[in-house]
């Protein structure tokens, strides 16, 4: 499934953030795969440390915004459910956990979807960032074992904080030091928290260059062909002054004729 990005929601909202080349990074480092399961749809595989393969999560993503397809149903399935696997035993492992043998010695900071382990991962890279995959998920002592001796900061949606709390106790006695991020929390609007915002949705308010000049092409494939062609290097990205502003629209095509 490692490959199709160019059909793939999840990958093309990603790289229109961050530009295709990161995007591509991440979506390998991950191990986020394309699935024909619907038309655009992506799977999460759930690697756990020892590199076994838990299962896979298939969601379908809106490419312009990010969000996940609800309509007109929840776009949420399991490999081993559309497989059909008889006698299926599904252990959940933390998503991104495979990166844990790698890097022994870096503090993890856990958060509830994929989506934000992988945004948060290419912004705040000095972290081990690992996905629950719901608000309970992975959160059991079995799953929790794999971070014995760590150095953990659970960073909840907002609206999950309390429930997520309740969690430490329970870590604290598999040898966790955790630690809970609620900045977030403490910090939103009303408005932020009625739709539940998470840290991925405060990471992306600002594009980075390559995003805005992969957003760019996303909606004009002339321009990627342009750039391709000439082999054509972004040098930098600033916002048109009053006088750029009202030169160009000086110069912009009115009426009829435009």
């Amino acid at each position: 499934t490692m490959k199709g990005y160019g059909s793939n929601n999840f990958f093309l909202f990603i790289a229109a953030i961050v530009g295709r080349e990161e995007a591509t990074r991440l979506m390998d480092l991950f191990n986020i795969g394309t699935s024909r399961h619907w038309q655009g749809s992506c799977v999460f595989w759930q690697t756990d440390v020892n590199g076994e393969i838990r299962t896979g999560k298939i969601m379908l993503y809106d490419w312009k915004t990010g969000h996940r397809v609800k309509e007109p149903f929840n776009h949420v399935s399991w490999v081993h459910s559309v497989m059909r696997l008889p006698d299926f035993n599904l252990r959940q492992c933390f998503f991104g956990e495979h990166q844990l043998r790698a890097r022994p010695d870096d503090a993890v900071a856990i958060v509830e979807s994929e989506k934000s382990a992988v945004i948060a991962t290419h912004y705040m890279p000095q972290f081990v960032w690992l996905a629950t995959g719901g608000k309970n998920g992975a959160f059991n002592s079995e799953a929790l074992s794999v971070l014995s001796g760590r150095e953990v900061f659970l960073v909840p949606d907002l609206g999950a904080t309390e429930d997520w709390c309740i969690k430490i106790p329970m870590m604290k006695s598999l040898g966790i030091s955790v630690r809970i991020f609620d900045f977030l929390e403490r910090n939103a609007s009303e408005e932020q928290r009625q739709s539940g915002l998470d840290i991925a949705d405060y990471l992306v308010s600002e594009l980075t260059p390559q995003g805005i000049l992969e957003g760019m092409m996303q909606r004009n494939p002339a321009l990627r062909k342009l750039v391709e062609t000439f082999d054509m290097e972004l040098v930098g990205v600033s916002e048109m002054t009053e006088e750029e502003r009202r030169r160009y629209s000086d110069c912009t095509p009115t009426g009829d004729a435009g």
